[in-house]
């Protein structure tokens, strides 16, 4: 399976009637290897800074998550693999693999639970294939 289709049929599906707003898959050097055609355009220092929170967990908590340009209050996550954002009825999940970074951004009506559960679990099942 190609990773576009990883993020098409995995990442931006419908769950409950509700979809992410944009998603994308990169590797841990900042390469995307796939996106929603919504996918904002990211800067390096933008997923520089999330590789730097997953080896530092913590560390983007004074700054904030930013995501093409967009600020996101960063709330709980999982030290190491699951960074969480919120901005307004919006927000973002970010899970780290192996070898790569999968994030999902939402907004309203989709909550963060469906959220996490669309992202967590497609990085849950790529550790699992070794990537």
């Amino acid at each position: 399976m190609s990773w576009q289709a990883y993020v098409d049929d995995h990442l931006m599906c419908e769950i409950e009637g509700n979809h992410l707003t944009a998603a994308a898959i990169l590797g841990h050097d900042g390469s995307i290897w796939a996106q929603s055609a919504t996918f904002p355009q990211v800067k390096p220092e933008e997923i520089t800074a999330i590789i730097n929170d997953f080896n530092e967990p913590g560390s983007l908590a004074p700054t904030g998550l930013h995501l093409g340009g967009t600020k996101y209050m960063v709330i709980q996550g999982e030290a190491g693999a699951v960074i969480r954002g919120k901005k307004g009825p919006g927000g973002v999940t970010v899970k780290k693999t192996g070898m790569a970074i999968i994030i999902g951004i939402y907004d309203e009506p989709m909550t963060p639970g469906q959220c996490n559960m669309i992202v967590e679990r497609l990085g849950d099942y790529l550790l699992d294939q070794g990537f």
